[in-house]
């Protein structure tokens, strides 16, 4: 039982179930190169792109843990945090980022050669932006980045080329992750300004960053119509895009300036069912072609 514990830990350090804001993503991207070679589905290659996006996802949480330690103590919505509360120390949350940064790079080597050179690349991204937050309000952006590479990668891993079509995916998921983010610093706007820290609710307020925020994913929600029409996707696609961009007009309903009291249901609810049906959809769409 103990190891069990243990396991729920670290589950809980690097929010292992935030994963599915991603990972959807990044199988779409696989589902896409797996169709421009021949509609070839490799089940060794999609295991090692799965195990890829939790590797490099939990070294990037467990670092921000790690760095954030300080600001996570003197701040009661986190003060109840691993390492914080003391569940697990400082020492051990760094060397288990370690850790899965290297399992992270030497995965990659097991799927392609342009995968392995990249991923210094990308850790540097999705690590670096725990530093953010210290010197510019668009901190917001780069996690949304950092995300925004599941789809390319994914397809890389495929394919070992770049192409439009996944970048097209990522724009979209830029835009998305960095809204709704913005959504979420609003819970700390207060602590933030206290602390230093910047975001873009500090230098513009509530009001301004839900605006914002709703400009954001009206542009996620064009290109997701966009790539639709591009690829000449049919039915399964606009079902997925219809519960897709219904779900991010419903999470600017429930938050409004007056009451941020359902951002969490915004946050991790709602944006993880956009992502899941979204992408259980898309990848339906991809696999219909194949049966015609």
């Amino acid at each position: 039982m103990k190891i069990f514990s243990s396991i729920a830990k670290y589950f809980s350090l690097v929010k292992f179930s935030h994963t599915v804001f991603a990972l959807p993503f990044a199988f779409i991207g696989f589902f896409l190169g797996s169709d421009e070679i021949y509609n070839n589905f490799d089940i060794k290659l999609f295991l090692l792109v799965f195990l890829c996006m939790v590797l490099a996802r939990s070294s990037a949480m467990a670092f921000n843990r790690y760095l954030d330690r300080s600001f996570d103590k003197k701040n009661p919505r986190t003060a109840i945090r691993e390492i914080p509360s003391g569940k697990i120390s400082p020492t051990t949350a760094l060397v288990f980022t370690i850790v899965s940064a290297t399992a992270f790079i030497v995965t990659t080597y097991f799927i392609n050669l342009l995968c392995f050179f990249l991923s210094p690349v990308a850790l540097l991204v999705i690590m670096g932006y725990s530093y953010t937050k210290r010197f510019t309000p668009l901190c917001h952006l780069v996690l949304g980045l950092g995300l925004a590479l599941a789809p390319i990668g994914a397809y890389i891993a495929v394919t070992a080329h770049f192409a439009v079509v996944p970048v097209l995916y990522s724009f979209a998921v830029l835009f998305w992750v960095s809204g709704f983010d913005i959504i979420y610093a609003l819970q700390d706007i207060e602590f933030d300004k206290s602390q230093n820290l910047k975001s873009i609710p500090v230098v513009i307020g509530i009001k301004n960053s839900l605006i914002l925020s709703g400009l954001f994913h009206f542009v996620t929600a064009a290109i997701i119509i966009y790539n639709g029409i591009f690829l000449n996707f049919g039915m399964f696609y606009w079902i997925g895009s219809l519960i897709y961009i219904l779900l991010l007009i419903y999470q600017h309903l429930i938050v409004k300036p007056s009451d941020l009291s359902r951002i969490n249901l915004a946050f991790v609810t709602l944006n993880g069912f956009a992502s899941i049906s979204f992408g259980v959809f898309v990848i339906a769409e991809i696999i219909s072609k194949w049966l015609i």
